[in-house]
């Protein structure tokens, strides 16, 4: 049920409230390769710089942001202006179909229309204020939450995540495309799970083969922002929503990099 604020707020509402400087998506194309581990990190590491960061958590059916950032749960607060978006620990903004469920474990059973209009509403009904960066947090594949994002928000650009195998480095390559189709800016690549490194010898082994993100990279004419390490302890944390309490070392060069790239917004390509 609607409460008397929501009645009586008009659509859109929330955006006239909110100055945002750079839009950034992360985007996998292939599920299963830490395309919100990213995110977060990348939030998490922007917010230690000083910056006012938040996060729209675009994957409908399947959100993982919640979990990752807030051990107790949270819920945003609507008022006349619109939805004001739950606020992590050390400031981090968040919206996500999670923080409205009763239940975290509720499934959203939508077709592609209701995700799609999820969406336009988390970036015009919901009160973000002013940001330095929002992160949009992707859902696989190429369908209408990821098209949705890259024609109706102002994009300053797209982060892809893969993995070491060629498997996904093939299908990373599909949503590439479809970002340079739809002339959205290519920031640059990561490779998630790129190696692991055994605490007691120092040793690195590359659990899932040799790391083709260079090749992909120099395929698609964008940059390779980096390599992240399987880190046992830091999924731990996400499970825990702890991930603000990471130390970011093994993403500190990738954030580096991508803050120094990242243009400034640019008006949407089409209105929906």
């Amino acid at each position: 049920m609607q409460s008397t604020d929501e009645k009586a707020r008009p659509a859109g509402a929330g955006q006239s409230h909110s100055e945002i400087q750079h839009v950034v998506a992360v985007m996998s194309g292939k599920g299963g390769v830490g395309k919100s581990l990213v995110s977060g990190l990348l939030a998490v590491s922007l917010r230690r710089r000083g910056h006012e960061v938040g996060i729209l958590d675009a994957d409908i059916t399947g959100p993982s942001i919640p979990k990752m950032f807030f051990v107790n749960g949270a819920y945003p607060e609507p008022t006349a202006e619109g939805l004001l978006p739950c606020r992590t620990p050390t400031g981090i903004k968040v919206m996500s179909i999670n923080l409205l469920l009763t239940s975290e474990d509720q499934a959203v059973i939508w077709r592609g229309p209701l995700i799609s209009n999820a969406i336009k509403q988390f970036w015009t009904d919901v009160v973000w204020g002013k940001l330095d960066y929002l992160i949009v947090d992707l859902p696989p594949g190429t369908s209408d939450a990821s098209l949705t994002v890259l024609q109706s928000l102002p994009m300053s650009g797209v982060v892809l995540v893969t993995s070491p195998q060629d498997l996904a480095g093939m299908v990373v390559r599909k949503a590439a495309y479809m970002v340079q189709q739809l002339k959205t800016p290519l920031l640059g690549l990561v490779e998630n799970m790129s190696y692991f490194t055994c605490p007691e010898t120092d040793k690195r082994y590359e659990i899932f083969g040799p790391s083709h993100a260079e090749a992909t990279a120099t395929r698609l004419g964008t940059t390779l922002l980096g390599h992240l390490p399987i880190l046992p302890g830091l999924a731990e944390l996400c499970d825990r929503g702890a991930i603000e309490t990471y130390d970011g070392e093994a993403f500190t060069a990738i954030a580096d990099a991508l803050a120094r790239i990242i243009p400034p917004a640019r008006a949407p390509l089409m209105e929906q």
